[in-house]
């Protein structure tokens, strides 16, 4: 499916052209949770400020599984205006130099009685599940997916973290996932987990693949990548592993940091 873009391009006063940088046909994409800043967090004041170097030498644009708001609460409330493209859940809600760009639906693709039955399957699921903690928000609604939090969104940070912790010995969310794989088989879903404490569930092909839709014909030709959860099974695999990108791990944001330093801006 093609995703139409607009049929003008204007550069806001003080950004320059992609033709006038450094690096006029590589984009930087970037995943948020882990790799622009820490899970659920703000980005850094140094993590910003590479960023903004960054746009001198090449096009900017971060491509995240939560939704726009959630998103920007990390890149600052200035990020539309701060990246070149914005991509939240996926690339579904997508921005091209601050003019919003064509939307799709995960409630108008399953259909409402297909997802109605989805939610009350993981709601009866989840309320079997015992962790040692359980607080709200175990299901978001978000227009191109599902996100799903065992322990609930409403967590603090420590609960996160001991969350982490108790899921990677007993693999609460993989096994979750490998149920619905069973039992949703006819619906055509990919899941994905991602951050600290939740998976999303989405159509499949509406990975973070689906933001490549929107960069095609925009004359690229490197695309690189920046991402955590690079693994089989994370929310960065499709992406990374795609033989249009040029894939980076990362451990941190600071590792992020590292690698522009030696990729671009310390070029000369």
């Amino acid at each position: 499916m093609s995703v139409p873009l607009p049929t003008t391009t204007t550069f806001p006063p003080g950004v320059k052209p992609f033709s006038e940088r450094k690096f006029p046909k590589t984009i930087c994409m970037f995943d948020v949770d882990g790799t622009l800043s820490l899970a659920r967090q703000e980005a850094s004041p140094e993590m910003k400020a590479t960023l903004k170097k960054l746009r001198e030498y090449t096009a900017v644009a971060f491509v995240g599984g939560s939704d726009l708001g959630k998103i920007l609460e990390q890149v600052g409330s200035d990020g539309i205006q701060n990246f070149d493209y914005c991509f939240a859940e996926n690339g579904l809600t997508a921005y091209k130099l601050g003019q919003q760009l064509a939307s799709a639906s995960f409630i108008k693709h399953v259909g409402e009685e297909e997802y109605k039955k989805l939610v009350n399957w993981i709601l009866r699921y989840l309320s079997e599940v015992d962790i040692p903690v359980k607080r709200g928000t175990f299901v978001e609604f978000r227009n191109g997916m599902v996100n799903v939090s065992p322990i609930g969104r409403n967590a603090s940070l420590p609960e996160r973290l001991a969350f982490e912790q108790y899921d990677k010995e007993h693999h609460i969310r993989a096994d979750m996932i490998t149920r619905l794989e069973q039992e949703f088989l006819h619906l055509n879903l990919n899941y994905a987990i991602g951050g600290q404490l939740s998976f999303d569930i989405f159509p499949k092909g509406w990975d973070k693949t689906y933001s490549l839709k929107h960069i095609e014909g925009e004359g690229f030709k490197d695309i690189h990548f920046f991402g955590d959860k690079t693994y089989k099974g994370g929310n960065d695999y499709e992406i990374f592993t795609d033989e249009r990108t040029i894939g980076h791990t990362v451990t941190s944001p600071e590792h992020t940091m590292q690698l522009l330093d030696e990729l671009f801006l310390t070029v000369a």
